[in-house]
C-alpha cells in the first residue's frame, strides 16, 4: 500500500483524469497508477488532500461514521462579528443537493493575525475598505462545499479556503505541489491512534 499527502494547488482538479482546459492533480504529481485521492478538494480550494491505494483507508475517511476532525483556514470578505462565528459554531443551514441540511456544532475562531500562508496565483481581489480576515474552522462532517456554503450563509462569503489538517496530519510548511509519501504506520498513527 502506498500513501502520499500533498498540498493540492488552487486552480486544480481532485483527480488525475485529464479535463480539458484544466489542470488536474497529473500536472503536479507522479505516483504510480493505481493511487487515487481519498476525497476532494474543490477546483478553487486548496491544501491537504491524501492520495492512496488502500480502499480501507479510504473508507475509514469517506464514511460519515467515523466522523473524523477537518481543520479549515479560511479568508472571508468582511470583518467577521461574534455572531456570526456563533453560527458558525451551533450550525446552519445550508443547502445541499436541494435539500436543506443542518450542519454540525463546529469549532471556530479568528485568527489575530493572518496565518503563515503561501501566496496564491492568482491572488485573492484585494480591496482596501474590506477586511478579509482569517478564520480557523474544525469539522467533523464533509458536504459538498460546506464550508463555503456555511460562512456565507453567515453572511460572510469565502474568499481563500486551505484544508490544513485531517486528525494529526498538517499541511505544516509545505508549499503548493508539494508531495510527501508516509509509511503505512505513520498514517494509522496521525489519522487514527492519536486523534482519540
Amino acid at each position: 500500500m502506498r500513501y502520499f499527502f500533498i498540498n493540492k494547488p488552487y486552480g486544480c482538479l481532485s483527480q488525475f483524469s485529464a479535463v480539458e482546459g484544466k489542470k488536474t492533480l497529473a500536472d503536479y504529481f507522479k505516483v504510480p497508477r493505481d493511487v487515487y485521492p481519498v476525497g476532494r478538494l474543490d477546483h478553487d480550494s486548496e491544501g491537504l488532500l491524501l492520495l492512496t491505494n488502500d480502499k480501507t483507508l479510504n473508507h475509514r475517511l469517506l464514511d460519515p461514521g467515523f466522523a473524523h476532525e477537518r481543520e479549515y483556514w479560511v479568508q472571508v470578505d468582511g470583518a467577521i462579528t461574534g455572531e456570526a462565528i456563533a453560527q458558525l459554531q451551533s450550525g446552519v443551514i445550508i443547502n445541499i443537493d436541494g435539500k436543506a441540511h443542518h450542519t454540525l456544532p463546529c469549532r471556530a475562531m479568528v485568527f489575530e493575525t493572518a496565518p503563515p500562508v503561501p501566496d496564491r496565483d492568482p491572488p485573492i481581489r484585494f480591496r482596501k475598505e474590506i477586511p478579509s480576515p482569517w478564520i480557523r474552522m474544525i469539522l467533523t462532517e464533509g458536504k459538498n462545499r460546506q464550508v463555503r456554503r456555511m460562512t456565507a450563509k453567515a453572511g460572510f462569503p469565502t474568499l481563500r479556503l486551505i484544508r490544513y489538517r485531517i486528525e494529526q496530519l498538517e499541511l505544516g510548511k509545505m508549499q503548493p505541489g508539494e508531495i510527501i509519501e508516509l509509511s503505512e504506520n505513520t498514517i494509522c498513527k496521525k489519522l487514527f491512534y492519536d486523534a482519540h
